[in-house]
């Protein structure tokens, strides 16, 4: 190759251009007809370019200037909601997206998805998660300002992203302290100190304790990792001192020889060494937006993804009961069985976690809903082969509108990642009309009580004024099972009877029959008047309780007829269910 080649080769790839002529290359016709006809095309798209004041190529002057006019316009509501109302929950993505936008229009749109992101019921107006940030911005500001607004405190910071802890330690005082041996045990004085408790914060973990500390006694409580922080005594020579510090086991001055914390030498001093890094962790994640719990199981539903590992089994049953005319209330139940969890056992006692993630969509894959939790299963270890046929039930009230649904759930062993169920399945939530008789779910239980005025509508597996724990059909369309030393609940609701415009009062006759599906032989057959449980309502809720003792072994159903004598109608609901 020439030396000039390799020069204007050189320079080309300096310039970033693909090619470039030599002086002395002599292009053919055909190659020279190829460079006008380009250079004509390029003209061309300049030109246009130069017209259109999207593409147009600004001196970096006028750029610049741009820029800096750009900033200048996040101000007002928006520099406020960027600032102050999001300023916990934004992700720095979000953030730099944010600032980046050119005007109003674009940034409301912007504020708009940010809140439909997050929330809870994307298919309803009322979005409970803003109405709760926005709560908790109030409340902060009532409760923790320190001379600053309290939504800028780091016990605002916290609770604005995690809401109200489970408990609270305050000192608001501080005063004489009994440290505890994790601390060093002995007897101090501290500075004003709370101790927030989380039973659990999703993407940080399970019971997270935070403390915050007031050193200057002026109502600023910092988050510390420090648990030495609030030691009013920690720099008084002979003062504050630690167990072994009394015994002459060890001296003050040790404290400050490193590491995160100046808690003195005890007992459980290297256990608290081995978890400075626990605690940096959990700092830094407290630190951090509020994200997507199980992010991986979404990915499992959106995508499709494929499970690489052993299937995680687990059944589901969903019902559906009325709540108003256009909301129905669609209890979703999982049932696990502990023999497919993997535990882990820690001081005598074994552990199984499941993470769960949900997702309600429509039929054109619009999400609707979505849901995640985590189940936790404990057992003492000795006893847990003999639990091992036993199940987890997890239980989840979603309100939805009449229609056609997609309901997908999938499940991850936390102890063996790779573990993990998918289950997916349509439904049609049904339409309650005014004009026609009908009925919620039967449900089928294995426990089923009334349930304190104050928890009414409230909690895991209630209903109204009713606790009631469903059993669920088993893999492979097995019935629910029970053993013949259980009572076997039922419990269902009638809609719309007709109420007599004289007496007003409805006039229904409710059968219950129990009957042997291999023989087709009722066992059981019993009848009830509507007006005995209540008279003058046109909706009813049906509770019964059924010992097993008397059936053998075998396969059966419940089968429960309403004849409405005043509207003609008559309905009738059944379901199955094994006795072993």
């Amino acid at each position: 190759m020439s030396q000039c080649r390799i020069s204007m080769l050189l320079l080309a790839t300096l310039a970033g251009a693909s090619s470039a002529p030599c002086l002395y290359a002599q292009p053919s016709h055909r190659d020279r007809d190829r460079n006008q006809a380009q250079s004509a095309q390029d003209a061309s798209q300049n030109s246009q370019d130069d017209q259109n004041p999207l593409k147009r190529q600004l001196p970096d002057s006028v750029r610049r200037k741009q820029q800096k006019e750009y900033r200048e316009e996040l101000k007002g509501p928006y520099k406020k909601w960027l600032n102050e109302t999001v300023r916990w929950i934004i992700t720095d993505k979000e953030r730099r997206a944010f600032k980046a936008l050119t005007n109003d229009e674009e940034r409301d749109a912007f504020i708009e998805n940010f809140w439909a992101r997050r929330n809870p019921d994307p298919g309803s107006p009322y979005n409970s998660y803003r109405e709760e940030i926005y709560r908790r911005i109030a409340y902060s500001n009532s409760h923790f300002s320190d001379g600053e607004p309290g939504w800028m405190t780091d016990r605002g910071m916290i609770y604005i992203k995690y809401g109200k802890p489970d408990s609270i330690e305050s000192h608001p005082s501080g005063g004489t302290y009994n440290r505890p041996i994790s601390e060093g045990g002995g007897q101090t004085d501290t500075y004003p100190f709370e101790d927030w408790h989380y039973r659990y914060i999703a993407g940080i973990g399970e019971n997270v304790n935070i403390e915050f500390v007031d050193q200057c006694m002026c109502g600023n409580y910092v988050m510390t990792i420090n648990r030495a922080a609030k030691d009013a005594l920690l720099h008084v020579p002979g003062a504050g001192e630690t167990l072994y510090e009394q015994m002459g086991m060890a001296k003050k001055a040790d404290r400050f020889r490193g590491g995160l914390e100046q808690l003195g030498p005890g007992p459980m001093s290297a256990e608290n060494g081995s978890k400075e890094f626990d605690r940096l962790e959990q700092y830094a994640k407290l630190e951090a937006p509020p994200v997507v719990k199980f992010k991986d199981l979404q990915d499992f539903i959106t995508t499709h993804k494929v499970l690489s590992g052993p299937f995680f089994p687990f059944d589901v049953q969903t019902d559906f009961v009325k709540i108003t005319d256009n909301t129905v209330l669609v209890p979703i139940t999982l049932q696990i069985k502990q023999g497919d969890i993997t535990f882990k056992t820690t001081n005598g006692v074994s552990k199984g976690l499941v993470n769960i993630f949900g997702q309600v969509s429509t039929i054109t894959d619009k999400v609707v809903t979505t849901f995640e939790d985590t189940v936790e299963v404990e057992e003492p270890s000795e006893l847990l082969p003999q639990t091992l046929n036993h199940s987890s039930l997890y239980w989840k009230a979603l309100p939805l509108r009449p229609g056609r649904y997609r309901i997908d759930i999938a499940i991850k062993d936390v102890n063996n990642p790779d573990h993990v169920g998918t289950w997916a399945e349509a439904i049609t939530v049904p339409e309650y009309n005014d004009n026609s008789l009908s009925t919620s779910s039967l449900i089928l239980a294995d426990k089923m009580e009334r349930v304190p005025d104050k928890d009414i509508g409230t909690g895991a597996f209630t209903i109204g004024s009713t606790f009631i724990r469903p059993r669920v059909m088993a893999r492979a369309s097995m019935p629910a099972s029970f053993h013949r030393t259980q009572n076997l609940n039922f419990w269902m609701q009638v809609y719309n009877l007709g109420i007599n415009e004289k007496t007003k009062r409805n006039d229904a006759t409710i059968n219950y029959q129990i009957i042997d599906t291999k023989t087709n032989k009722v066992l059981l057959d019993t009848s009830q008047k509507s007006a005995d449980i209540s008279s003058n309502s046109d909706e009813l809720t049906l509770e019964k309780r059924l010992p097993l003792a008397s059936l053998q072994p075998g396969k059966y159903k419940v089968k429960i007829t309403v004849h409405d004598a005043i509207s003609g109608q008559e309905i009738a609901q059944s379901a199955p269910f094994v006795v072993d």
